[in-house]
C-alpha cells in the first residue's frame, strides 16, 4: 500500500493517507492517533471494514496537531473537544482563553497555599502572619437579609456565589444594597466540619425585609435582623487567596494581631465580598477577613 491510497467503499476516488502516513506528516505517533480516535477527538476519515486499518484526509493534519498541543496543556478531554469543534477561530480562541484564565487561578491559588504550609512546617509562622496588615474599622447598625447553610469545604465556593446572588436579586424588594454583603461562619467550615455560614446582604428596608422572608418561609433558612454597630479587625486578601485552606492564613493572621493587642472576638467570623468577583483577577483584592472585636 503506499502512502496515498485509493480505497473502495464511501470514501471511493478520494485520496488518503495511511495512519503510518498520516501520522509522520502531523508529526504523531500512530499510537497518539488511535488514542484520539478511541476519546473522539479525532476519528479516522475511513476505516477499512475487513483490515481495521485506519486511513486520514491530508486536511485533518492541523486539527490533529492542534489537539496533541492542547493536551500538552493538561486541557480536560471535555474542553479540548469544544475547542475544536468550535465553528470559528476566534470561538475557540476564546474557549481557550477562558481554560488558561482558569489555570492561572488555580496556580495562583496552589502558590498562596504552598507558602502558607511552608510557612506552618518551617515554624514560621509569625512571618507568615507579618504578610499580611490588620486594621479596624467601625461599622454602623445594619439590617440584613441571610441564608444559612450547613456545608463542607469544597461546596463552599458554588454555594456562597449561589446564596450572595439570591440575597442580592432579593434586595430589590427590600429598598436595594445597603453594604457589603458577607458570609459569617458560626462553626468551623472545612472538609470534616459544616459549619453552618451563613450568607448575608445588608438592606435599606427592614419592614420590605420582614414581608421578604414572611413569603420566603423556611425554604432557604431565610432570616432578617439588625446588626449592630460593630468594630471589625480585618485585613484584605487576593481572590487567589480566598481559596480553602490558604485562607486560613489570614484568619490566623487577624487573631494573633487581636490576641497581641488585648482584642476579643465578639461575634461569628467573616468573609466581606466587596469586589465583582466575575471581573477581577487572581492578585486582585476582593475580600476582607475579618472578626468582630471589642
Amino acid at each position: 500500500m503506499t502512502e496515498d491510497a485509493v480505497v473502495d467503499g464511501p470514501e471511493r476516488n478520494l485520496e488518503l493517507l495511511t495512519i503510518g502516513a498520516f501520522a509522520a506528516r502531523a508529526r504523531l505517533s500512530p499510537k497518539a492517533l488511535r488514542l484520539y480516535d478511541r476519546l473522539g477527538l479525532l476519528a479516522p476519515a475511513h476505516v477499512d471494514e475487513a483490515t481495521g486499518y485506519r486511513y486520514y484526509r491530508a486536511g485533518q493534519t492541523e486539527r490533529a496537531r492542534l489537539v496533541a498541543m492542547l493536551r500538552q496543556l493538561d486541557m480536560p478531554l471535555a474542553r479540548i473537544a469544544e475547542v475544536v469543534e468550535a465553528d470559528d477561530g476566534p470561538g475557540a480562541a476564546e474557549l481557550l482563553g477562558a481554560y488558561w484564565a482558569d489555570v492561572e487561578a488555580r496556580v495562583a491559588g496552589q502558590r498562596t497555599l504552598a507558602e502558607y504550609l511552608r510557612g506552618r512546617l518551617s515554624g514560621r509562622s509569625s512571618e507568615m502572619y507579618g504578610k499580611f496588615t490588620v486594621e479596624t474599622v467601625q461599622t454602623p447598625a445594619q439590617v440584613v437579609i441571610s441564608e444559612k447553610r450547613h456545608t463542607l469545604a469544597d461546596e463552599l465556593p458554588a454555594w456562597i456565589g449561589a446564596a450572595l446572588g439570591r440575597l442580592e436579586e432579593a434586595a430589590r424588594e427590600c429598598g436595594g444594597v445597603a453594604g457589603v454583603p458577607y458570609v459569617a461562619y458560626h462553626s468551623e467550615v472545612s472538609m470534616e466540619s459544616d459549619g453552618p455560614a451563613e450568607a448575608c446582604v445588608p438592606v435599606a428596608d427592614e419592614a420590605a425585609a420582614r414581608a421578604w422572608v414572611e413569603r420566603r418561609g423556611r425554604s432557604w433558612e431565610t432570616a432578617v435582623r439588625v446588626e449592630p454597630a460593630r468594630r471589625l479587625a480585618y485585613t484584605r486578601i487576593t481572590k487567589a487567596q480566598v481559596a480553602h485552606p490558604q485562607i486560613l492564613a489570614a484568619f490566623e493572621a487577624v487573631e494573633e494581631w487581636m490576641a497581641a493587642r488585648g482584642l476579643t472576638a465578639m461575634g461569628p467570623c467573616r468573609e466581606l465580598y466587596f469586589a465583582d468577583w466575575a471581573v477581577t483577577g487572581p492578585e486582585d483584592p476582593v475580600c476582607d477577613v475579618a472578626f468582630p472585636v471589642s
